[in-house]
């Protein structure tokens, strides 16, 4: 839509340019505003604006502006070259996507000569835009030495109408919250902020139409974040990442639109949420506590509590009693597996081995169960004993002996199965393939047997390509003993537990 029109403003243009030849060569210049079937050239038609024959449809200058939104940034760019009419809405375009691939540069060897390329790009379109009607607006700066200017880049494109501000600046740069007051972000929707200082105050009047917030490496205090949430009335999607600052995270009750929290290395030592209707939780952190309400809608949990020993152990005995309601659970264990052996237990060779059970933890609803990096560490085995001795939904459970949590869409082995995306397994050390065929061993000693009749049990072993012993034998004495796998991973433990 956008190129078609464009075509024919240029062929109206060329007919323009040949009209005015011919024209003056005659000596017969007539006045253009009398002429049918006109092409409105800029200005309002009530202001006696003129016009050029067009042979196309009539279009008024509203709805070339918005055929000029809708083409990318270099396109528009480029139009706005060969046009006057689009040179003048290119002073109101609407959406500054301002990177290296939308700004056409590509990575050169000499990053500064990259980087100089691209602020001057940047200088120049703010430069020659009026600030009026941006929507979104995305800006990567990083350097130290352009904060003066960022300041006036910023306040060219952060005005009234504003919907999505997606910012990357220098760690030593306070954002200028003064910016969204005024009206000027009333209409924001989204803002996310990278590596920077936000510090907001109270009647900041930019929060109340706000539903996504993500802050990324950003200094804020606890009394600051909470001063901010107060008024986001209509927040949906918090997420909060690397952010040193925070200790105490406490979510209003007043946010009764948020659905979606994600936490993820931010030093915390709780959470409290008295948001009613949050149902999905993902944290990545420290072991902090957790207070989420009696009433607690969370269906969905990622966890993964970094200094947490024997987690498996404190997923059974407290997660219940937090998230009552809880439909989804996928936890991190980095303590039941490590490079060069387990922390814990193995479980021994002998099937007459006591392992502890939980009486009166029963799971009803529990209906599909997976564990990637299934291990012989004995808590390993006991809670999944635990849970097929005490969960009555049950219809598949899922075991695989390798770690392999960077591709969840695709698990597999590249022996057995050709949809997975690499071409090739997830790598181990053998060490690692070692532990694998323990984990095996274990559940053809301890689990098989426990499997109720209407269970379908699926054991993913470790690939006879890919991890077999005599080829990496062969390839460490081909490459030296120090050989490893390429893109190798500390590995984790991922269990999931997905009721329908």
């Amino acid at each position: 839509m956008g190129m078609l029109a464009l075509r024919r403003l240029m062929a109206a243009q060329r007919d323009r340019r040949r009209r005015r030849k011919a024209q003056a060569r005659n000596g017969a210049i007539t006045s253009m505003a009398k002429r049918k079937g006109t092409f409105l050239r800029g200005g309002d038609s009530s202001q006696g604006a003129k016009r050029l024959r067009y042979s196309g449809p009539y279009l008024t200058e509203d709805i070339w502006r918005h055929i000029h939104s809708l083409m990318p940034l270099r396109d528009a760019a480029r139009a706005a070259c060969v046009s006057q009419a689009f040179l003048r809405s290119w002073r109101r375009y609407p959406n500054l996507i301002l990177t290296t691939e939308t700004l056409g540069l590509e990575q050169k060897k000499h990053w500064k000569v990259h980087m100089a390329r691209y602020f001057t790009r940047v200088d120049h379109i703010l430069k020659n835009h009026s600030g009026i009607g941006v929507k979104r607006f995305q800006l990567v700066c990083g350097r130290r030495k352009l904060i003066c200017r960022l300041n006036n880049w910023l306040q060219i494109a952060i005005s009234s109408g504003i919907e999505e501000i997606t910012l990357s600046l220098p760690s030593e740069y306070s954002f200028p919250c003064s910016l969204l007051s005024g009206g000027s972000g009333r209409s924001l929707q989204h803002l996310e902020l990278v590596n920077c200082a936000f510090r907001p105050m109270a009647g900041l009047g930019c929060s109340r139409n706000l539903t996504k917030l993500h802050l990324h490496s950003v200094l804020i205090t606890d009394d600051e974040l909470a001063c901010f949430l107060s008024e986001c009335f209509a927040l949906k999607h918090l997420d909060l990442s690397y952010c040193r600052e925070l200790v105490y995270l406490k979510i209003p009750c007043l946010l009764e639109q948020l659905s979606y929290l994600n936490v993820d290395l931010c030093h915390l030592q709780m959470i409290e949420s008295k948001a009613p209707n949050l149902s999905s939780l993902i944290y990545s952190g420290n072991l902090i506590e957790l207070s989420l309400g009696q009433s607690s809608q969370v269906k969905t949990l990622d966890i993964n509590f970094y200094d947490k020993t024997n987690f498996l152990c404190y997923v059974i005995t407290k997660l219940q009693n937090i998230v009552p309601n809880l439909e989804s659970l996928t936890i991190y264990s980095d303590d039941e597996v490590q490079q060069g052996g387990m922390k814990h237990d193995s479980v021994s060779g002998d099937t007459t081995t006591n392992l502890r059970t939980m009486p009166g933890h029963k799971h009803e609803r529990l209906k599909e169960v997976m564990i990637i990096g299934f291990c012989s560490a004995t808590s390993m085995v006991e809670l999944t004993c635990h849970i097929l001795e005490n969960t009555t939904s049950l219809e598949t459970i899922t075991l695989d002996a390798v770690c392999d949590v960077h591709d969840l869409e695709n698990i597999g082995r590249c022996c057995t199965t050709t949809i997975r995306k690499t071409g090739s397994c997830y790598p181990l050390r053998r060490e690692m393939i070692l532990e694998a065929h323990r984990g095996v061993m274990a559940i053809e000693r301890y689990i098989r047997g426990k499997v109720p009749s209407n269970v379908e049990l699926t054991v993913r072993e470790p690939c006879t390509w890919c991890h077999d012993l005599e080829r990496l034998d062969a390839l460490e004495k081909e490459n030296g003993s120090h050989y490893s796998p390429p893109h190798l991973k500390l590995e984790d433990i991922s269990l999931l537990l997905k009721p329908v």
